[in-house]
């Protein structure tokens, strides 16, 4: 089933850019404004053997990967205890609740303030805001626990710990990892954003060069890079996700 909806959307692709390439051939579209579909796939092509472009990749791909690793050490920690002790939950449930909405664009100001080097302040807004979705998920994934099954560790003598660590923790893994993925695409919208905005090395500035000498079709050639590197990575955790949790798929009636 899942080649069968690979090749539906990558059917589904080619109509895309075949319509596009249509409509500026004919001149429905002016190709000043927007480049030809084949001129852009020709960009994405090209940007593939483009050193510079995937030196700045690189250098973006470093901070998500950093800012991720950072935020899963500090945000599922913290589920864990918000989760596992609901006064702590309660004291603190206000102020999540106020942090959690503010943009990570309008903290770039502060964090090049309080970091004087680009990549620490982009790291550091990768980790505010991927650890929301991990620190959120891990607390309702503690929600979601089976009572008899806590209480049948604990009738055997076992203690808080322990009922955490064999029952509480195992059961929450998959939530734990669905806010991985929603936080690995996160890192890399906050990455890029803080790129475009703040500069230094990463696809982000690519593109702000690219956009200041008017270079539509690179541009647009490194979108759609960004897009698929993003597309590979949530497809890479999904995989994982579904092989190591797929006991929860099918508990849940999943057939697909």
């Amino acid at each position: 089933m899942s080649l069968r909806r690979t090749r539906r959307g990558v059917a589904g692709v080619a109509v895309c850019l075949a319509v596009l390439e249509t409509l500026g051939r004919t001149g429905l579209i002016d190709p000043l404004l927007l480049p030809l579909a084949s001129t852009v796939v020709a960009g994405v092509a090209r940007l593939a053997i483009d050193p510079d472009f995937l030196a700045d990749a690189g250098h973006t791909l470093l901070a998500c990967g950093c800012g991720l690793l950072i935020a899963v050490a500090v945000a599922v920690p913290a589920g864990l205890l918000l989760g596992t002790v609901p006064t702590v939950e309660s004291a603190l449930r206000p102020l999540i609740e106020f942090l959690r909405p503010i943009p990570s664009v309008a903290l770039i100001p502060l964090a090049l303030f309080l970091f004087t080097d680009g990549t620490q302040a982009k790291v550091a807004l990768i980790v505010f805001t991927a650890a929301w979705p991990l620190l959120i998920n891990t607390m309702y994934g503690l929600r979601e626990v089976d009572p008899v099954a806590k209480d049948t560790l604990r009738s055997f003598g076992f203690g808080p710990l322990a009922v955490v660590v064999r029952v509480s923790l195992p059961s929450a893994a998959p939530f734990v990892v669905t806010g991985v993925r929603i936080a690995a695409s996160v890192a890399l919208i906050v990455a890029v954003s803080v790129e475009l905005v703040a500069g230094g090395a990463g696809i982000g500035t690519f593109l702000g060069d690219a956009a200041a000498g008017n270079q539509r079709d690179t541009m647009l050639a490194a979108v759609l890079w960004t897009g698929v590197i993003g597309l590979t990575a949530n497809t890479l955790l999904v995989t994982a996700e579904h092989r190591l949790f797929g006991w929860r798929r099918a508990g849940a009636g999943e057939v697909r």
